[in-house]
């Protein structure tokens, strides 16, 4: 069972000067960083001499309440005592999200706005599925049974941009009904009817709005709550505590508004033509390479609600007749149902598995939110491998020049479409893509590592009871050798230009001054810890040493910039194997210290700890003596 820290946690935001005068929270590896009002409201002397804090450090224009190992656990104790639930004006902890390239930081956004509605998302897409059938079965679009099931299926989808304007609010710590208020005005009913004639001005500003609204998008509303909470803040701010409560949903939802449907509204219009333009072009040069490039980003396009550049055409195209312009897309869908089968039978984690049932299913039947944002995108490489096949099936079907008869159903309920009674050829040559599609993404994923999403194998209850029951003895040694994980020179901890680490407070041990970004294990054991932005590592080695190796000093600061982990918690790693890589210039030129500690945490559990007396070491090298 946890430990408990509430009590712990308010004797710290009591004697920081109360919630009151805390302005920012967030923590590191060791210790919990506050920005306060007033600095001369912290009781100091009390929190150095409470049980529970190691020391505390004034620095860089932070207050640092030292913890230790467990400062998570009292991170998140102080949070609810100091009332914060996620959506609160003090910035918490956003170490969850990736701090790599744009695309690496929007892909981590959107799947955890995906996250929380995984489990419903699943189960609509498979009622969606579930109509599907019963239309094929011949039930008609008017029957009663048909009307009902469809509604609690699409409804979700059709409605998706109020449920992500919740999860956003969370992220975007915004208040969550005044961002369901900006949703709202999004998939206002009628509203693009309103427009849809042209003409309509705000103030005098012309207001173009999509045609087909913003129902079923994604990154509309994302970008809406996203403006509208910089607005929120900056009114919570100057508007006095006696009339917040109205006034600041007020302006925020008076300025975003407009602000969304005269900004939002025409660039993702402009977008979506530009789109359209892209792809006629690439069509008239060759249709073979149209196939290829639209199968290899059409689910890229669907992510960015760029796809309706497309889809009006194809719509006009299918009109007078057989065509051409979405054939490509089709049966992109079964190489999703391929990677999940294939992630479904290989994943070590149970709730992967649990959640790749449904979506599975759903992809089957042509709806892919499930798969693409709760697994294969967050996953990164396999959503990757589900556009290569997209590309080649793709081009395949361009070369053939199979044409779609009519606009029908999605996934397996799109065969009949390819029914052509002049030329069966169409209909075979669908159906191969469909199979090589699933093959392609199941083979093409086999290729590839299967990352964790949620921790490692068997997280949660389950985990738990198998790991107390493999929990074996450690084995009794004299001494346990460690060795250097890093190249540079030698630095005794008292030298560190950090009085935490300098003090002992947190282990024995020594620092390096790296001259390599590289960091590598210093014996076997499992790796405990991987702070998200990458600048420092824990592992327990097989002896039972607890190691924690970490990067610079306030090098949390870069928030993941120059850092690159290749480990993941729970993993078995040997000795010399790779942790992480960082960039030593980068951190260098953000001038911060780079001395590197690597200490012995659990002292208790040995009487000393050596040191080597060399000035400078290899990886790999004798680096201390841990002795029992």
């Amino acid at each position: 069972m946890a430990k408990d820290y509430t009590e712990l946690a308010q004797d710290i935001v009591e004697h920081v000067g109360g919630k009151d005068n805390i302005v920012k929270l967030v923590h590191c590896v060791t210790r919990l960083r506050f920005t306060l009002k007033d600095e001369s409201k912290a009781d100091e002397d009390y929190l150095k001499q409470r049980d529970g804090i190691v020391t505390v450090v004034k620095a860089g224009g932070q207050y640092q309440v030292v913890i230790g190992n467990h400062v998570p656990d009292v991170y998140d104790a102080v949070l609810k005592v100091a009332g914060i639930q996620g959506e609160g004006s003090i910035d918490v902890d956003e170490g969850d999200v990736s701090k790599g390239n744009l695309f690496d930081q929007f892909i981590a956004l959107v799947s955890g706005l995906f996250q929380p509605m995984l489990g419903v998302l699943s189960a609509a897409g498979m009622l969606k599925g579930l109509v599907a059938i019963l239309v094929a079965f011949g039930i008609s679009e008017t029957d009663g049974l048909y009307i009902v099931l469809n509604t609690a299926g699409d409804g979700f989808f059709q409605f998706l941009p109020l449920v992500l304007a919740i999860t956003a609010a969370k992220r975007f710590k915004m208040d969550q009904f005044t961002a369901l208020a900006l949703g709202f005005a999004l998939v206002y009913p009628n509203i693009a009817v309103s427009f849809a004639k042209g003409g309509v001005t705000f103030l005098g500003l012309p207001v173009v709005f999509p045609v087909s609204s913003y129902l079923q998008t994604v990154l509309p509303i994302i970008l809406t709550v996203w403006i509208g909470s910089k607005f929120e803040h900056f009114f919570k701010k100057v508007i006095p505590d006696v009339v917040k409560v109205f006034i600041v949903p007020f302006f925020t939802i008076l300025i975003t508004v407009p602000l969304a449907y005269l900004a939002i509204g025409p660039v993702m219009n402009y977008a979506s033509d530009l789109v359209g333009s892209f792809f006629t072009g690439i069509y008239g040069l060759s249709p073979i390479l149209y196939g290829l490039v639209l199968g290899a980003l059409w689910q890229v396009l669907v992510m960015f609600g760029l796809h309706w550049g497309l889809v009006p055409l194809g719509i006009l195209e299918l009109q007078k007749g057989p065509g051409v312009i979405l054939v490509a897309t089709i049966a992109i869908c079964f190489a999703q149902a391929g990677a999940l089968l294939n992630i479904m039978f290989r994943s070590k984690e149970e709730k992967v598995k649990e959640l790749s049932v449904p979506a599975f299913i759903s992809a089957l039947f042509g709806v892919t939110e499930p798969a693409i944002y709760g697994i294969t995108l967050p996953m990164r490489t396999p959503f990757v491998m589900t556009c290569i096949s997209g590309a080649l099936t793709g081009a395949y079907l361009s070369f053939f020049d199979v044409k779609m008869q009519v606009m029908g159903g999605m996934g397996l309920f799109a065969i009949p479409s390819f029914i052509d009674p002049k030329n069966s050829m169409v209909l075979i040559h669908f159906l191969i893509a469909i199979v090589a599609n699933f093959v392609l993404g199941f083979v093409l994923t086999q290729f590839i590592k299967i990352p964790y999403l949620y921790g490692g194998p068997d997280t949660g209850a389950k985990a738990e009871t198998k790991a107390a029951e493999e929990v074996q003895p450690l084995k009794e040694l004299k001494q346990e050798i460690i060795a250097s994980p890093i190249i540079g020179s030698v630095v005794q901890l008292e030298n560190v230009p950090d009085q935490v680490f300098a003090s002992g407070a947190m282990g024995k041990g020594v620092a390096i001054d790296p001259t390599d970004g590289t960091v590598v294990a210093p014996a076997n054991g499992e790796i405990t810890l991987v702070f998200p932005t990458g600048h420092a590592v824990g592992m327990r080695t097989e002896n039972g040493a607890e190691i924690l190796i970490h990067i610079g000093m306030d090098t949390v600061s870069l928030e993941g910039k120059g850092f690159h982990t290749l480990v993941e918690a729970g993993q078995k790693v040997e000795a010399g194997q790779k942790l992480l890589e960082f960039d030593l210039a980068g951190v260098r030129a953000e001038g911060l210290p780079v001395v590197s500690p690597v200490i012995v945490t659990n002292l208790d559990d040995f009487d000393d700890v050596l040191v080597t007396q060399e000035s400078h070491v290899k990886a790999g090298d004798y680096l201390l003596t841990a002795v029992k």
